[in-house]
């Protein structure tokens, strides 16, 4: 603890919310617990740390209150059972077209957050026709009838856009829920799980929109992991258009171990951008990259993600070393996919992006085109 699971030694280093401690801290606590854990002078102790209200916005601090406030539909979560995974369909109000600037899910305090494994929001609305949308060329030309909002999962507050990119909401937009709950031991009656929205200023229109992508590491979301072994997994994506990478966010189950995301680059060369080498499924914790060294990339490059999955007696977490595992929603099944915040750009921005961290002075991690 803090949980930050991330390898510090390979790919981007640089992070808006890093929370870890530095080799020096640890130091600083593996001499304390080597030197018996003395307790020392007890003026020199700090004040009691103030915790943040819990049932308060994380990002509220930063935006203020919501502009917009989703619900999902009440459910009642039995004291035992199977798990549960709860689909309703919910207006949202909206409009006219608002830009989003920032999303957050909140599960409920505290029965909520003993329940929610995860939850899954999709933004379902009609966009045929609908003309001025930033970067519609990196879509495919398609109309977006449905796409995912955002992912919540223990470990992640919210997601914060770029400077000049998020996501649009059109009138008559609604939220299609999957809410991932699990018995706990006690009913939990009529809970609701909430989406709280920050639009940008009426009237500003982002150039860039931003999508959020499951990359998965299992092509077809097939797995099988053989009892008694270490299995490996990988997968290919190229990229459409030039695009910059907002963040890493790994999600696996119980047998997780680890998992890589590497770019190709057209010309051949090979990168590791980010590596999860100590995959903990009760963090899933969402690595969001610096402004400055976040992926700049070229349409056509690839991107390779890896994942590892320990299926052995060795692993504290696994329920059944015995078995043979596939994919599956359940905890004791397995996934391997990576949420990645795509932000596709148009070539002339792209390039002038690549030319401005080239020039940047300080060493900024810059990505050749």
């Amino acid at each position: 603890m803090p949980p930050w699971h991330i390898d510090k030694t390979v790919g981007i280093r640089k992070f808006k919310n890093d929370r870890s401690l530095s080799e020096q801290q640890i130091e600083t606590i593996v001499r304390w617990i080597d030197g018996g854990t003395p307790l020392g002078d007890p003026k020199d102790l700090p004040p009691p740390v103030t915790w943040p209200d819990e049932a308060a916005w994380g990002l509220g601090e930063r935006f203020g209150a919501p502009d917009l406030i989703v619900r999902s539909t009440p459910y009642t979560v039995p004291a035992s059972g199977q798990d549960k995974w709860w689909r309703p369909l919910v207006e949202t109000g909206v409009t006219e077209p608002r830009w989003v600037r920032a999303i957050e899910i909140k599960p409920s305090l505290p029965g909520g957050r003993k329940t929610v494994h995860h939850v899954l929001t999709l933004l379902e609305q009609h966009e045929a026709g609908v003309t001025g949308l930033a970067s519609t060329a990196a879509h495919s030309g398609a109309p977006m009838n449905a796409g995912l909002f955002m992912e919540w999962a223990v470990g992640k507050t919210g997601e914060i856009f770029p400077e000049n990119a998020g996501k649009l909401m059109l009138p008559g937009a609604k939220i299609r829920w999957e809410v991932h709950y699990y018995t706990v031991g006690e009913e939990l009656k009529d809970d609701v799980v909430e989406l709280g929205v920050w639009f940008y200023p009426k009237g500003v229109v982002p150039k860039n929109r931003t999508v959020l992508r499951m990359f998965n590491a299992a092509p077809g979301s097939e797995l099988d992991i053989p009892p008694r072994q270490v299995a490996m997994t990988q997968n290919f994506y190229p990229l459409p258009a030039p695009a910059r990478l907002e963040n890493f966010q790994p999600h696996m189950h119980m047998r997780g171990k680890s998992m890589s995301m590497e770019a190709v680059y057209p010309d051949g060369r090979r990168e590791v951008l980010s590596t999860v080498s100590n995959f903990q499924w009760r963090w899933h914790v969402n690595y969001t990259y610096a402004d400055d060294v976040a992926p700049l990339l070229p349409a056509g490059t690839v991107l390779v993600f890896t994942a590892w999955h320990d299926n052995t007696v060795a692993n504290p977490n696994n329920p059944d070393p015995a078995q043979w595992v596939g994919w599956g929603d359940r905890t004791v099944d397995e996934m391997a996919h990576a949420w990645v915040d795509v932000t596709y750009l148009e070539q002339d921005e792209f390039d002038r992006l690549v030319a401005a961290r080239k020039g940047a002075k300080g060493g900024a991690r810059t990505v050749q085109p």
